[in-house]
C-alpha cells in the first residue's frame, strides 16, 4: 500500500513518521520551503512512546509520480483549498482519502471535489507540535488516529486500510462510529479553543476562577443545542462527559488555536465556530455565547491585516 501524507507538521510528520518507522510505503506531499529543511535535517520525531529521526521520502505538488492508495490529510482548514489542487494529481479511482481535520465542514467540500465514495471519516486525538527548529514533539500518551466508513458500515476496504496502518508506535484504530467521534471532537474543540482565546489564559486559571466552570458549561450546552437541531449523532452524555474531563486537564493546558493566536499565526475560527454559528443561523437559534466567541477572533484577525 502506498501512502501519501500530505504535509509534514505536527499531525502529518507524526502520524507518517510513525508508519515510515514500522516500514510502510509513506511519501510527504509537503511545500518547496519544508522539503528543502528536511532534505537538509531530516524530520524528527520527540515522543513518550519513542524519538525516531528519519530521511522522508518527499514530493512537492509539481512532481509526477504514480497516484497512492490511502491520503492522510492534515491541512489546516484555511489551506484546504490549496491543498484539494495540490493533491489531485496524485489522486485516482482506487485512492482513499482521510481527513484529520477539526470539524465537519470540510467533509462535503472532500466529496464534492473526489467523489463522495473517496472520502473516510477521521479525526485524531494528540498532542503535538513543531518546535522553533522544525522538529516534531509529542507529549502525551495520547496519539490516536481514528478511522472507518461515514455511513457506519465495516467495509472491506476499511479492514484493508485498518491492515495497511497496522504495526505502529502509533494508534490507528477503524471505528465503525467515525462520524460521531468527529462531532465529539468538533464540540469540545470549538468550546475549549473558544474559551482559552476569549479569556486569554489557560484552561487552569479560567476552571479557578468565579463562575468559570459554568460559563465553559453554558457554552457546551449552547453549542451542543445548535449541533442537535442539525441532527448531528454527538453522544447522549457528551456535555457531561466533558464537564468531568476538564478537571482533568492539566493547569497548563492550552489550546492550538491559542497557541497560533499568541504566535500572531491565522486561526480556524470560520471552520470551528463560523460554522456552528451559521448552522444556528439556519435553525433561527440564539448563539450569544459562540456569537462573543467569534467577535473576538474577527477582531484578531482585522488585527493581523
Amino acid at each position: 500500500m502506498r501512502i501519501l501524507v500530505l504535509g509534514a507538521g505536527g499531525i502529518g510528520g507524526y502520524f507518517g513518521g510513525r508508519l515510515a518507522e514500522a516500514g510502510k510505503h509513506v511519501t510527504f506531499l509537503v511545500r518547496p520551503k519544508r522539503k528543502s529543511y528536511l532534505e537538509r535535517n531530516g524530520l524528527a520525531i520527540h515522543s513518550e512512546k519513542g524519538d525516531y529521526h528519519f530521511n522522508p521520502q518527499l514530493i512537492t505538488k509539481d512532481d509526477r509520480v504514480e497516484p497512492f492508495d490511502i491520503v492522510l490529510l492534515s491541512s489546516k482548514s484555511y489551506h484546504l483549498d490549496h491543498a484539494i489542487e495540490d493533491l489531485k494529481p496524485f489522486i485516482d479511482h482506487h485512492t482513499l482519502i482521510i481527513p484529520l481535520l477539526n470539524g465537519v465542514a470540510h467533509v462535503p467540500k472532500l466529496q464534492n471535489a473526489f467523489g463522495k465514495n473517496k472520502i473516510m471519516g477521521g479525526y485524531c486525538i494528540i498532542e503535538t507540535t513543531l518546535d522553533s527548529i522544525g522538529e516534531i514533539v509529542q507529549t502525551s500518551q495520547f496519539d490516536k488516529l481514528f478511522f472507518g466508513e461515514l455511513d457506519g458500515t465495516e467495509s472491506n476496504r476499511a479492514k484493508y486500510v485498518e491492515q495497511a496502518l497496522s504495526g505502529t508506535k502509533a494508534e490507528f484504530i477503524l471505528n465503525s462510529s467515525v462520524e460521531q467521534g468527529m462531532w465529539n471532537k468538533y464540540l469540545m474543540i470549538t468550546v475549549l479553543s473558544g474559551v482559552t482565546t476569549l479569556m486569554h489564559a489557560p484552561i487552569g486559571p479560567i476552571r479557578d476562577s468565579e463562575g468559570g466552570i459554568e460559563f465553559i458549561k453554558s457554552l457546551y450546552n449552547e453549542a451542543a443545542s445548535i449541533m442537535r437541531k442539525h441532527n448531528a449523532p454527538i453522544s447522549d452524555q457528551i456535555v457531561s462527559k466533558y464537564m468531568k474531563a476538564l478537571n482533568q486537564l492539566s493547569y497548563h493546558f492550552k489550546t492550538s488555536m491559542q497557541r497560533d493566536m499568541e504566535k500572531g499565526l491565522n486561526i480556524e475560527t470560520d471552520h470551528l465556530q463560523g460554522y456552528l454559528l451559521e448552522l444556528a443561523a439556519h435553525y433561527n437559534l440564539d448563539a450569544p455565547l459562540l456569537t462573543c466567541v467569534y467577535q473576538n477572533h474577527s477582531v484578531y484577525k482585522e488585527m493581523l491585516h
